[in-house]
């Protein structure tokens, strides 16, 4: 499998960057109409992704791996092939694939999936307290940058267990990913505001609908995302819709609200599940995202993904350079002879840092 070097803020920056406003370029007329399994109609999306588009959120389900005997969902078959074929009508390059709750705490099926698309993908598993950080290191080898904690359904975690694997992923420079209902959401928010790692929500958040932007949740959500560690997908429409397709005005609004007020935590997913029992036009879903984060107009919509890796890298490397600076700054200043005026280093080392 070729090396996969991305970190958790490249995956982050990536997905928000190239998904949120990913559809959002001119037409893709040109894209010839083909059928596609767990989506209706052939017709080719109204609007085209530009290069590098990244799909955020989708599953794999595959027979040949064991269903997690407690699932509740156990849909057919969609698998590697079928993913393709739908990225291949859509213009999507790159993916993040999700374990979903069908299979408990096995990822192999996730896993083997990212190595079956190779480098354009990467995976959010699904662990418990249980797991040991060797396993952890696995699958990051492997292409893991986060772990998701499904609640809503009983199932393979809990909210205790999202602050300590939360300071354990942190160290791996991964995220964690809530999919839960809004009560959920409000009765894990002191843990949510408290845990080191960065913090995904699934499906805007879930937001009840009919109240949408003027649910309590909204601004408590809005307030972890004004901390700069908080992102949300702007995925899920159909999940707490009232008003239903094709406009989706309810969720539409709840979208268009994040992405007003924070556009670079905002990002994408065309998809949503790749299963869908009661089939739903995904290209409807896939033009939605225009209307909520309106034509790439920022510079940072349109970055490529090798432009936004070499910023990351430089600002990596400068930081660690002031780092080491200030560890030898520091040795001076306890090794300095009564000369020097340690006060004069102690104030540049507080400029400095």
């Amino acid at each position: 499998m070729p090396k996969m070097d991305w970190d958790r803020r490249e995956l982050l920056r990536a997905m928000s960057a190239g998904a949120a406003v990913g559809f959002v370029a001119g037409g893709a007329r040109n894209a010839a109409a083909q059928e596609v399994k767990w989506s209706e109609g052939t017709e080719p999306p109204k609007l085209k992704a530009p290069p590098n588009a990244c799909d955020c959120h989708h599953h794999i389900y595959d027979a040949r791996y064991p269903v997690d005997p407690k699932a509740v969902l156990r849909p057919g078959d969609a698998l590697v092939d079928d993913y393709r074929a739908f990225q291949r009508r859509i213009g999507t390059s790159r993916n993040v694939v999700v374990t979903p709750s069908t299979y408990g705490v096995d990822n192999r099926v996730t896993l083997d999936a990212v190595a079956a698309f190779g480098p354009q993908a990467r995976a959010v598993v699904v662990v418990n307290d249980t797991v040991s950080d060797a396993e952890l290191k696995r699958m990051h080898g492997q292409g893991a940058r986060g772990i998701r904690f499904n609640l809503a359904q009983a199932g393979a975690t809990t909210p205790e267990m999202i602050e300590p694997l939360s300071k354990r992923v942190n160290d791996l420079g991964w995220h964690i990913q809530i999919n839960a209902p809004a009560a959920k959401i409000i009765e894990i928010m002191p843990i949510l505001e408290k845990v080191p790692a960065p913090i995904v929500f699934d499906h805007l958040a879930h937001i009840p609908e009919p109240e949408g932007v003027n649910h309590p949740l909204f601004a408590q959500v809005r307030g972890l995302i004004d901390k700069g560690r908080t992102w949300v997908k702007l995925s899920g429409a159909y999940a707490d819709t009232k008003v239903g397709p094709p406009t989706y005005v309810d969720s539409t609004a709840v979208a268009q609200a994040y992405a007003k007020a924070a556009p670079e935590r905002a990002y994408g997913a065309a998809t949503g599940r790749t299963h869908l029992n009661v089939k739903r036009s995904r290209m409807t879903l896939c033009s939605l995202i225009s209307s909520w984060c309106g034509r790439p107009t920022r510079r940072s919509a349109t970055v490529s993904w090798s432009r936004t890796r070499r910023c990351y890298t430089t600002i990596q490397k400068a930081r660690e350079g002031f780092l080491q600076l200030g560890k030898l700054l520091i040795l001076f200043t306890l090794c300095a002879p009564p000369s020097v005026h340690r006060n004069d280093i102690r104030f540049f080392l507080f400029l400095l840092l």
